[in-house]
């Protein structure tokens, strides 16, 4: 059986845990394995995602947990429940889709009595006004779905699921369909709902950016497998895989040769110039590695003039591309043995904007490097324009 990856939490202790549990859970087809002997705690109570690019096995993991999907094999647990063949509708589990799946023909109020309503539960009107003040809708009761926006009908469907009272709410790429704007005002909506609340939500997506603002925890998946669990910031600062420095932001991954171990730092040699990488985020000890840098961590100037709080300094570049995007100008930079590297640097007017064809110095500070074993692709995770 594989690792199990559990978030972290203190709520994992607390009588009656109602935890979400997958232990060894596989899904095959006929022709490939979707998900592979998962194992995986998702603690109660906490908001989280996972991430990963399309075909990755996280949306197949999530109808498993719905009922959508049977395993091939592997358990599903709600606390001491197993749930693993329950039907759908015999599980304290309600999902929301990204399509929203709305009744046109019934106003708001009416779809977000739907589920209370077919039980028979009787006056069901507190309920639902008390579900629409949460989702901020309590105007917009008898209107139709045709006549809201996407964020209000999002806002819908969630309100209609969690007057269910799940234990756990399944959100299959929820924002999907809205304009960016909008999605970036629903993430923080969904986090407000899910805070007050105090559900398990399991959130589907394929957008790092949403799954970094919202989930207090996030698995990153590949092929069937978790690659990396953590805080947001964690699996950000200090990926162990390729795949996770590529996908979850962008990282510039230098080829080394690693020298060892030098009291609290590995020290690896890039391009004839010595670079310190902490202990503690270098995931290799010995021969060939990857030296990672996240863009915005580097910082440029031109060629011999001085680098603010320099670190390892590399010599010898010039600018190929520049992009300015308001906040940043974004620079291509081709070093001396030929591959480009990214730099984000933030416009705070300190100096003129560099050109194309300067010759640039860059530089960083060694404890925001990492050190990824050179034997994984350095193209992993970059996903296709």
């Amino acid at each position: 059986m594989s690792q199990v990856h559990e978030a972290p939490t203190d709520r994992s202790a607390d009588h009656g845990d109602r935890s979400l549990r997958l232990a060894d859970l596989t899904k095959e087809y006929a022709t490939f394995t979707a998900v592979k002997s998962l194992d995986l705690v998702v603690p109660q109570g906490s908001f989280f995602a996972l991430l990963g690019p399309s075909g990755c096995g996280k949306t197949t993991t999530l109808r498993m947990v719905a009922g959508l999907e049977t395993p091939t094999s592997g358990t599903i647990h709600l606390g001491d429940t197993d749930v693993t063949y329950e039907k759908p509708y015999r599980r304290p589990v309600n999902t929301v889709f990204q399509n929203y799946a709305l009744f046109p023909h019934l106003d708001i109020s009416k779809n977000v009595a739907f589920g209370l309503e077919r039980r028979g539960v009787k006056d069901v009107k507190k309920q639902v006004a008390d579900m629409l003040e949460l989702v901020e809708l309590t105007s917009q009761a008898h209107k139709k779905p045709a006549q809201m926006s996407g964020g209000q009908q999002q806002r819908v469907a969630l309100a209609r699921a969690l007057i269910n009272k799940p234990e756990v709410l399944l959100l299959d790429e929820p924002l999907g369909a809205l304009d960016l704007k909008l999605r970036r005002g629903m993430q923080l909506e969904l986090k407000r709902i899910q805070t007050e609340v105090g559900l398990t939500f399991v959130h589907v997506t394929h957008d790092q950016e949403e799954a970094m603002t919202m989930a207090d925890t996030i698995a990153v998946m590949n092929h069937g497998v978790i690659e990396q669990m953590g805080a947001p910031s964690e699996l950000y600062e200090n990926p162990r895989t390729t795949f996770v420095a590529n996908f979850l932001g962008q990282s510039n991954l230098i080829a080394g040769e690693i020298e060892g171990r030098d009291g609290e730092h590995v020290k690896v040699r890039v391009q004839g110039a010595l670079a310190s990488i902490p202990a503690e985020r270098a995931h290799s000890d010995s021969g060939q590695g990857w030296l990672g840098i996240r863009p915005e961590k580097v910082l440029i100037a031109e060629a011999g003039h001085p680098i603010d709080a320099p670190g390892d300094v590399i010599t010898g570049g010039y600018v190929t591309d520049v992009s300015f995007v308001g906040v940043s100008t974004q620079y291509m930079v081709r070093m001396p043995w030929a591959q480009e590297l990214m730099v984000f640097e933030q416009n705070t007017g300190a100096r003129r904007m560099l050109s194309v064809g300067t010759k640039v110095d860059i530089s960083w500070r060694p404890e925001y490097a990492f050190l990824l074993d050179a034997s994984q692709d350095a193209k992993a995770g970059i996903e296709d324009d």
